[in-house]
């Protein structure tokens, strides 16, 4: 299947790092274990393991929507790849020189001048004496990656149509969770969903659903209300200040603009950076700078990561839509999966 290389499941979000071990005899498959098989004793006490899945239904029900996520792509991509070999043999050629011909030779070559200064701009970090012509073939490779992934799109997109592709994996139940939509606020406050966002500023992951985060409030406008939630990630050294400046400049009710500033400028989180976003948004700059140097939001940004914790998020961003999640960067079409029926709902 390299013809499917490009889509590849990656990560959708950024991640607390966890460890794995451990086995039973009598476990599913899966790794679960029937609701009241006993897991450990002690005297007078016992676990059992509906005690366990109770405890972390969150992380089970994202893990659930991972792994059909993960399905759905791979039925949709094994049944891309027969379709391939059928239209290669319908032209008498082999499933590569088609996908070459479709999708390679259709992607120009950039300009010279575009491909110099790829290679003026990683001189440094390559080998002494490399030349251009030495690494043309890879600088070519590189710059044209995103054309390539969107052509290939383009055209499975036509194969699809053509041979009428259908896909029917159900997809599990999702869990309900009460989360408190407490904090920065945009939509009507009578929205029928509300849309509680935990997120990070350095996170890229984040910074990639921002702007899925946008169309879904341009699809739904008037009819969903935005709540931002903290959780920055201790891995990322930036994200904790980056947060609280943020309260820092909703104080002064410019938290949607500074936000933008944050999303836009995710690898300079430095707090003088912090402190020239104050500036570019218009906001009293000697009272940011007095919020954040105190730390004064720092025990909101707390908060906000217990309730978060509480609900099972572990990593950024993840969304609650009228209680049930997303986890990850997801398209626009895994929220509008949630909020149509939401609305349509009495």
């Amino acid at each position: 299947m390299g013809a499917l290389a490009v889509f590849a499941l990656s990560s959708v979000g950024c991640n607390k790092q966890k460890s794995f071990g451990g086995s039973s005899a009598s476990a599913c498959k899966d790794g679960s274990l029937p609701a009241g098989k006993v897991v450990a004793t002690w005297n007078g006490g016992q676990v059992t393991a509906g005690d366990i899945d109770k405890e972390i239904k969150a992380q089970i029900d994202e893990a659930n929507q991972k792994i059909y996520q993960q399905r759905k792509q791979s039925a949709e991509q094994i049944a891309i790849d027969h379709i391939l070999d059928s239209e290669a043999k319908k032209k008498g050629t082999t499933k590569e020189a088609l996908v070459k011909a479709e999708v390679e030779d259709k992607i120009p070559t950039p300009p010279d001048a575009e491909l110099q200064k790829v290679f003026g701009d990683a001189q440094a970090r390559l080998p002494p004496g490399t030349k251009f012509e030495d690494v043309k073939t890879q600088i070519v490779g590189f710059v044209t990656q995103n054309a390539k992934q969107e052509k290939m799109r383009a055209y499975f997109d036509t194969l699809r149509k053509a041979y009428a592709l259908k896909l029917d994996y159900p997809e599990p139940p999702r869990e309900r969770y009460t989360v408190a939509a407490v904090g920065p606020t945009r939509g009507p406050d009578n929205a029928k969903v509300t849309i509680v966002e935990f997120s990070d500023f350095e996170c890229p992951f984040c910074g990639r659903a921002h702007d899925t985060v946008e169309e879904v409030m341009a699809a739904y406008a008037g009819k969903v209300k935005l709540v931002f939630r903290q959780f920055p990630l201790s891995f990322h050294p930036h994200a904790q200040k980056a947060a609280e400046a943020s309260l820092c400049a909703q104080e002064q009710g410019k938290f949607w603009e500074y936000h933008d500033q944050l999303f836009k400028n995710q690898k300079a989180l430095e707090p003088t950076d912090l402190k020239g976003y104050a500036k570019t948004v218009g906001i009293d700059e000697a009272k940011f700078a007095s919020c954040l140097d105190t730390g004064a939001k720092k025990s909101s940004v707390d908060s906000d990561q217990k309730a978060g914790s509480a609900v099972g998020v572990n990593g950024t961003p993840a969304f609650f839509i009228n209680g049930y999640m997303i986890s990850g960067a997801q398209p626009l079409e895994e929220f509008k999966k949630i909020i149509d029926p939401e609305l349509a709902s009495k």
